[in-house]
């Protein structure tokens, strides 16, 4: 593993659950590298929905992000749930102009289909976070959301799948001269609370790990399938993944000859 990558997430924080935070750095531990955070949004939540939410002031979230990266050496950063536009600018100022790895999970909706991102941070988000990122990872209805507030088929893209009908699930990587389909059979389950989570944050850790773009996809896809499949079967709703068991399958990073 390579012991020297370091990523910062900034996100929700929620209790009792499997997603946000949580399942950001459960997945970060399972690939070796070493997890720091920013808390954006803090929520009340379980398998079954989202009880309250409450958006943190932006100028504590942009001081926790200056704490971080003025301290550890950070490879790569990922974003997920940022709540309101104010959050989402916070965080742009805080990244712009220090050229890191950034993947986008453009989190809209809790897996219950509670609103986590209200509809004035939309155009936050084409405007000032999304031109710097390296990836940004939406499922179908989130694309949908971006594309009609005008953000460009041009922007680095994992578009996933798993809201789209059919007994296979795709994801189509369309980022920077690279094409790729990736395909798995649908896991009839209701465990997969934290997949779009999961997946980002596996594709963050892998580029913190040195993979190329492609192989960080490839490789996070395949650890998605298998936390899904080790799913511990928690809670009365959509319960969380197995990222622990999952992580046994991660390659070590090889390492320069």
């Amino acid at each position: 593993m390579h012991d020297g990558a370091r990523c910062a997430d900034h996100r929700r924080v929620g209790f009792r659950r499997g997603a946000g935070i949580q399942a950001d750095l459960k997945t970060f531990e399972a690939h070796g590298v070493y997890g720091t955070s920013v808390l954006t949004l803090i929520t009340a939540q379980n398998t079954r929905g989202v009880q309250a939410t409450h958006p943190l002031p932006p100028g504590l979230v942009a001081a926790q992000l200056r704490a971080v990266l003025d301290d550890f050496p950070v490879a790569a950063v990922k974003t997920g749930a940022l709540g309101n536009a104010g959050l989402v600018r916070a965080v742009a100022d805080a990244l712009r102009g220090r050229h890191l790895l950034l993947v986008v999970d453009p989190v809209m909706l809790a897996k219950s289909g509670d609103a986590l991102l209200d509809d004035g941070a939309l155009h936050a988000l084409r405007d000032e976070l999304l031109p710097l990122a390296t990836l940004v990872t939406p499922n179908v209805p989130e694309w949908a959301a971006l594309r009609a507030a005008g953000v460009p088929d041009t922007t680095p893209l994992l578009l996933k799948g798993g809201h789209a009908p059919g007994e296979t699930v795709t994801d189509e990587l369309r980022a920077h001269g690279h094409h790729l389909m990736l395909s798995a059979a649908r896991q009839h389950t209701r465990h997969t609370h934290g997949t779009g989570c999961t997946l980002s944050a596996a594709i963050t850790a892998n580029l913190a790990r040195g993979l190329a773009l492609p192989d960080a996809v490839r490789a996070a896809h395949a650890y998605l399938q298998g936390a899904i499949r080790a799913a511990p079967g928690l809670g009365a709703g959509h319960g969380p993944l197995g990222h622990r068991a999952a992580g046994e399958q991660v390659q070590p990073t090889p390492h320069p000859t």
